[in-house]
């Protein structure tokens, strides 16, 4: 699979995975990606821990209401760490993002399969500082993203998207 491949067969999947453990050589892989991200005036504010231990993965997946991935087996939590940069600007979310695309691409180059979960777990109702507390992150992290990893039980469905023209131009705007 080449890169644009890649980038066309992603999709966020929502459904069971299959019991199969996912090596701790591909999450290697799947974490290298990820931290090999572009980081704004290079803070590199991302850290990422990987969660293959059934147990622990058990204590997360209980604090997540209402519950999602309860199949996977395994799991990236990515932290993140406000340090400003440029002009006093901290580029901590566009940094942690470029990280979560990375990994999303490598998962599916291995065979696996992601969804994107932030919103989720970081919302008012504290369930971040919850598995951030099970890991036994520092204060100064905060955990932004969990991420399922698994081979897919079903095929992960392609969503509706807008048609190219409507969404991508050259030179300027269209006019209405």
């Amino acid at each position: 699979m080449n890169v644009f491949e890649a980038i066309i067969s992603r999709r966020s999947y929502r459904g069971k995975f299959k019991d199969t453990p996912v090596p701790r050589e591909d999450l290697v892989k799947i974490l290298e990606a990820g931290l090999a991200a572009p980081s704004g005036c290079n803070k590199q504010t991302t850290s990422l821990i990987a969660v293959d231990d059934p147990e622990m993965l058990s204590k997360l997946k209980a604090v997540i209401d209402p519950p999602i991935a309860q199949s996977a087996p395994a799991a990236i939590c990515v932290l993140t760490k406000r340090i400003n940069a440029y002009r006093g600007k901290c580029f901590a979310v566009q940094d942690y993002s470029a990280a979560i695309q990375n990994m999303l691409l490598a998962i599916v180059e291995l065979g696996y399969q992601s969804c994107w979960y932030e919103g989720h777990i970081t919302d008012d109702d504290g369930i971040a500082d919850m598995m951030a507390k099970i890991l036994g992150v520092p204060e100064d992290y905060d955990l932004v993203c969990f991420l399922p990893v698994g081979i897919a039980e079903e095929e992960a469905k392609m969503p509706k998207k807008k048609s190219f023209d409507e969404r991508a131009w050259f030179n300027s705007f269209p006019s209405s």
